[in-house]
């Protein structure tokens, strides 16, 4: 979540529990509802409390499955699809019903939000705008927090609307004076340990009707087979400026009345334990962390938030409620950066550096995401589990309602409301609290390979962590880790046959096929977006345990043209884009890629991981579009041209697992 100024932090910071009760049916029980499985009703009952919210989870995890296919058949006739095709979609995004968003301008609904993502034109920012190409999913991810005073002042009719605090709420144009607004009724209130609600909040019940109405859009927009909504919202704590945010997502209509917010508990663990009630009751649910790069080191943590040590029940409960990270949003790519990766040459990619000007947040590498795989390894050797063992999202964090407004030539109304709408106001402004707007970039896109474009297929798919983040164009990627596989195939369908028949997928367990002494061959397929450039390259990076010392590198598995050379390097491409017109090189490159790579380092000793990583010739980003267009100068250190990417999820290795 991006928050448009520090104040707004501050509140989700001091939210303290609010003690609303959570048990009651959910909106979408009832014919809808899905049928119990055995391991959802393992435990009936939350277990006893302890001083630890994750201890108490712990005793009752409930081991989630990858195969659970209970709603595909009660999901219309939605083309299937055993070998599984690519889809894209939106993961992160804040409508009017985020009271930062609204605070910045934003009166969109979610409905408005899923028209834009089926490719509707809608009026965004102030201007009318749509995407290139609709998506085949989207989640509204709205924070939990203050969604009730947004009920309030977004719905004519409701109690409290036209109080005239709500009114002035409501009516204000001046960003500046909203955030006065803000602060003397929210901010001040929670400083001094009151209720941060203001006056016209009207209590739980504008919560479930809010909540009431998010369910309606994602039911009314939800089209098996041709668009997909998915149930989700955003828990949004900020403890000491460092972002430890969620976002919650459901596999169908059985969700809660109320979705849990930092009010209610600013703790991860508290959290977990609320998503394992709601498991224990039937539900299905997991969450995605994001911005790893502003965590303070709190997204792969050495102790937990309340400074105790992480134990066995921390790292088992984590790894059963997160699947998935969040590669790279609005606010920058959270893969890596040159400071602590100096050796790796495409490191520098929208690192969003001025993040370090605002709010102590200051680059460590466990920030990064690189780190925190390689760190989850040293855990499973300590405590016998990987608590950050994460497939790839993408998201954009769009506070504007506009899913997956992630094309660079495209981004003419930000991302962000009054602060960003104009070229000049990208140029010039900054991000309250956060960062140089020139320093943001539209956002990133999340792929699935799903056996169809349905809501528990996509859902489940995303939970068995066979996905792929993009920095925004729609490049397709597949890996597969297992041996005998052939150096071509015939057809797509050939190689991704092999590919399940001799291995796993992305985000799957390698297991050396009964034979840990064979180093594992990745098999790695990449195709070009269809309005993008062509590719350059497949890299493979491999993060591994040596001596109990965390290490990672990278390698050039397959190269475009004949540039790939015996020691691994690659020949850099002369694929310059127009600084004139923004076009970029349709001549180099090549429009798919595709190899099977060996580990000539492979010990099978040494537990580690392999994630694919895609990058395609260069392409002007934004900045550029936006002086081309309208005339602006920009920060001299403002890139202009950038390496857009795609990273697929890891495949893991752990020695011993045919014992």
């Amino acid at each position: 979540m991006r928050l448009l100024t520090s104040a707004i932090a501050l509140s989700l910071l001091m939210a303290g529990c609010t003690g609303d009760d959570r048990s009651a049916p959910s909106p979408g029980s009832g014919d809808n509802q899905v049928e119990k499985t055995d391991s959802d009703t393992a435990a009936e009952s939350p277990a006893p409390a302890t001083d630890s919210a994750t201890e108490t989870v712990a005793e009752t995890v409930t081991e989630t499955t990858t195969a659970d296919t209970s709603l595909q058949d009660a999901e219309g006739d939605a083309p299937q699809n055993p070998l599984r095709d690519a889809y894209f979609g939106e993961t992160h995004l804040h409508t009017g019903v985020s009271m930062d968003a609204f605070i910045g301008g934003n009166r969109l609904t979610p409905d408005d939000a899923y028209r834009f993502a089926s490719g509707e034109e809608v009026k965004v920012n102030g201007s009318m705008h749509k995407i290139k190409r609709p998506l085949d999913f989207c989640a509204v991810t709205d924070h939990a927090e203050f969604i009730g005073e947004t009920y309030t002042l977004m719905t004519p009719g409701a109690p409290g609307h036209d109080d005239p605090l709500a009114v002035k709420f409501r009516d204000v144009t001046d960003l500046k004076e909203a955030l006065g607004l803000y602060n003397k009724y929210v901010l001040t209130p929670l400083a001094t340990g009151k209720d941060p609600h203001p006056p016209f909040f009207q209590g739980a019940e504008s919560i479930k009707s809010s909540w009431q109405k998010n369910y309606e859009a994602t039911e009314k927009h939800y089209k098996p087979g041709e668009f997909t909504t998915i149930h989700a919202y955003e828990w949004t704590s900020a403890p000491g400026g460092a972002n430890v945010h969620r976002n919650v997502f459901f596999r169908d209509t059985n969700i809660p009345d109320m979705p849990f917010s930092a009010n209610d508990g600013s703790d991860p663990q508290e959290l977990w334990k609320w998503m394992q009630a709601q498991r224990n009751d039937g539900k299905k649910v997991f969450a995605i962390p994001h911005n790893a790069n502003e965590s303070k080191g709190r997204d792969f943590p050495e102790t937990t938030m309340d400074g105790k040590p992480i134990t066995k029940s921390y790292v088992e409960t984590r790894a059963s409620m997160e699947p998935l990270i969040e590669m790279m949003q609005v606010k920058g790519n959270s893969e890596v950066v040159p400071d602590f990766w100096p050796n790796d040459e495409f490191a520098d990619f929208e690192n969003a550096r001025t993040l370090q000007d605002y709010s102590d947040r200051k680059f460590m590498k466990q920030n990064f995401i690189r780190y925190g795989l390689t760190r989850g390894l040293k855990y499973q050797v300590e405590l016998g589990s990987n608590p950050f063992k994460y497939g790839f999202a993408g998201g954009t964090d769009n506070h504007n309602g506009a899913p997956s407004n992630v094309e660079e030539d495209n981004y003419k109304v930000g991302s962000h409301g009054l602060v960003d709408r104009t070229a000049k106001d990208r140029a010039n402004n900054v991000l309250e609290g956060e960062m140089l707007v020139a320093d943001t970039n539209p956002g990133s896109i999340t792929g699935v390979w799903a056996t169809s474009n349905t809501r528990g297929a996509i859902w489940d798919a995303m939970l068995a962590k066979e996905t792929f983040a993009t920095s925004g164009p729609r490049m397709k990627v597949r890996a597969f880790a297992g041996q005998g596989y052939a150096p071509s195939y015939d057809s797509y369908e050939a190689m991704v046959e092999d590919g399940y028949a001799k291995g796993v997928p992305m985000g799957g367990d390698y297991s050396g096929d009964g034979d840990e002494k064979k180093a594992p061959q990745i098999l790695v397929w990449a195709v070009k977006d269809p309005i993008g450039p062509n590719l350059d390259r497949i890299q493979i990076i491999k993060g591994w345990l040596e001596d109990g010392e965390m290490k990672d590198t990278i390698y050039n598995v397959v190269a475009s043209g004949d540039r790939l050379q015996e020691d691994g390097s690659v020949t850099p491409v002369d694929a310059p884009i127009d600084m004139k017109t923004g076009a970029f090189n349709k001549e180099k490159g090549s429009p798919e890629l595709m190899g099977v790579w060996t580990d000539p380092d492979y010990d099978p000793s040494q537990m580690a991981y392999y994630y694919v990583r895609v990058l395609q010739l260069p392409t002007a980003r934004w900045s550029l579009y936006d002086e081309l267009r309208e005339g602006v100068e920009f920060p001299e250190d403002t890139k202009m041209q950038i390496v857009e990417r795609a990273w697929g999820s890891p495949i893991w290795y752990t020695p011993g697992r045919h014992e």
